[in-house]
């Protein structure tokens, strides 16, 4: 698989895992009591995971146009991307006085004790933020070896005006 390919099915993946952490639920509160349980969302959570992704997908959109240069400086963005969603992952575990405020119906209050447990968002954010940098690290690796969008349509150089038109008066395209 070429480099350009596998760093874009990186971030693809990286997307779709960080897209769906911000959707399941992060954090599940018991009230206790007999009252239902409070589900939160990764996006009542934290919105770092979209924002994230969504900023993975247009480093890589502009990848593709840039020259070796900015795509290694792209590729580092990368990285930072993917350990930022890492560290989001590890270390967003709302206490119950945070989630109090998003919903009443858990302050203490009303509630004697609030028992938290921890849903599948916030692994698939770990993995999402792990493809990043993955993909970061295959991108800076490999930046030099990717062709630049321009490429394909340039003239060969050692090809003459004259050359060209003698192509065309032969009916020939010379563009190809």
């Amino acid at each position: 698989m070429r480099p350009q390919r596998l760093v874009d099915l990186l971030t693809l993946v990286a997307l779709a895992f960080l897209a769906l952490a911000a959707y399941l639920n992060w954090s599940i509160a018991d009230p206790g009591s007999g009252r239902p349980l409070v589900n939160f969302k990764g996006h009542d959570v934290t919105r770092a995971p979209v924002s994230l992704a969504l900023s993975a997908v247009v480093a890589v959109i502009v990848t593709k146009l840039a020259g070796t240069a900015l795509r290694r400086v792209l590729s580092v963005l990368l990285v930072v991307l993917g350990v930022a969603a890492i560290s989001v992952a590890l270390q967003v575990r709302p206490d119950a006085a945070e989630l109090s405020r998003l919903r009443p119906e858990l302050s203490q209050a009303v509630t004697d004790s609030v028992s938290l447990s921890t849903g599948p968002a916030p692994w698939l954010a770990l993995a999402g933020g792990i493809a990043l940098v993955a993909a970061g690290i295959v991108a800076a690796l490999t930046a030099h070896r990717w062709r630049r969008a321009t490429q394909r349509y340039e003239r060969d150089p050692a090809v003459t005006p004259a050359d060209q038109w003698k192509a065309i008066d032969a009916g020939e395209d010379p563009t190809i």
